[in-house]
């Protein structure tokens, strides 16, 4: 990990390369690159990549850049008497290589009405505390109208930051952390090398909540696999119960083929869950969840079932009903539904009321004598494609 900045070169506005789908309208700061941690088995996006931390002054200046090109876009809409579209064009050519992402951020943010922006990369939180700050009060000094800002952040990094220092990163702008707590048993947390324990996934959610700053937590149905499956739910259920965080956000296991995780499953020392064994996991995770107020969200491709959301606990015996009919359907239905969802040809569990809606997923699966004895396989691969 490097944490030395003092002989870093600012080289231009930079991006990272992820950010949450909430968050697909944000105007992305990246704060720091990568991911200090880097050892989760499952994920394989940092891996072979540095940590660092970008120097304050850095992100102050890509605020700079940013604030430049939105005003001389603003300007160019309101004021100018010539045609925009040319006046624009002047504008895009005097961009330099190290202004490129901030012009082309600046219109999409302007496109998308300034209201978000998210910290990159994967957990912006270790930064000083006082750092922080500085960045978000300058945010907030520069662009007034912006409604939220958000962070990743990993459990073990919320768990040493004072209730005061969060309590002041709230006060100076930041309004919602996501956590990748994925699971909360202890056994699961071990395997995955995700270098924290249920206790501090509690800890760590609480003093989030405590501080007044919105808090989304993630489970990752399927990731204690055949083993340890039931453990993946229950004890992910009372880690939630006992944090109570304003989001619940589904994100089912997949494997890269790059990630540490792979090389368990081919050496069968990990079983993977089908689609139909994470739905049970799923069921057995909302029905123990008790006396929260958390809304559910199944807000990525990843997940079977969409309609899988809802505010609890009003909405729970809906979210419960629409994981049943899933799991009611015929084994034939079943199949067609779970090709259908990873084609694109069915965008939902509703979808399989009206069968011409399904009738292309049911010629993928005859043309490609996809059965029960090999649909988890085919299903597996074409998750790959969203990872």
């Amino acid at each position: 990990m490097s944490l030395d900045k003092k002989n870093q070169e600012y080289e231009g506005f930079e991006l990272g390369p992820i950010r949450p789908p909430s968050e697909a309208e944000s105007l992305l700061l990246r704060i720091t690159r990568n991911c200090p941690w880097n050892q989760c088995k499952f994920c394989a996006l940092y891996k072979g990549e540095k940590f660092s931390i970008r120097p304050l002054e850095h992100v102050l200046k890509d605020i700079d850049r940013l604030k430049y090109y939105i005003d001389a876009i603003i300007n160019i809409r309101e004021n100018s008497t010539n045609n925009v579209k040319e006046e624009m064009r002047k504008l895009g050519s005097t961009v330099t290589e190290e202004g490129n992402w901030a012009y082309y951020s600046a219109i999409t943010w302007l496109q998308g009405g300034m209201k978000s922006i998210f910290l990159q990369d994967a957990n912006s939180m270790i930064i000083k505390p006082e750092d922080m700050m500085t960045i978000l009060k300058y945010v907030r000094k520069n662009f007034p109208g912006v409604e939220r800002i958000t962070s990743y952040a990993r459990s073990q990094t919320i768990a040493r930051i004072s209730d005061e220092d969060l309590l002041k990163i709230r006060e100076a702008g930041l309004n919602r952390i996501h956590i990748g707590m994925e699971s909360a048993a202890d056994v699961v947390l071990d395997f995955i090398k995700k270098g924290v324990d249920k206790k501090t996934h509690i800890i760590a959610g609480q003093k989030v909540k405590k501080a007044g700053i919105e808090l989304s937590e993630y489970f990752m149905p399927g990731l204690g696999g055949a083993a340890y499956s039931k453990e993946n739910a229950i004890e992910t259920s009372d880690a939630m119960n006992q944090i109570n965080p304003d989001f619940i956000r589904l994100r089912t296991l997949a494997i890269p083929d790059k990630a540490p995780l792979a090389i368990d499953y081919r050496d069968g020392k990990f079983k993977k869950l089908g689609d139909v064994q994470v739905i049970e996991e799923l069921l057995m995770f909302i029905e123990n969840l008790h006396g929260i107020t958390s809304a559910i969200k199944s807000d990525h491709i990843l997940n079977l079932i969409p309609e899988v959301e809802g505010k609890l606990p009003e909405d729970k015996e809906k979210i419960i009903a629409v994981i049943k009919k899933f799991l009611n359907l015929s084994e034939e239905d079943k199949i067609v539904y779970m090709i259908g969802r990873r084609t694109g040809s069915i965008k939902g569990i509703y979808d399989m009321d009206y069968y011409n809606l399904t009738e292309k997923a049911r010629e993928i699966v005859a043309r490609n004598n996809i059965t029960s004895e090999n649909v988890d396989e085919i299903v597996g691969e074409l998750m790959k494609r969203f990872i």
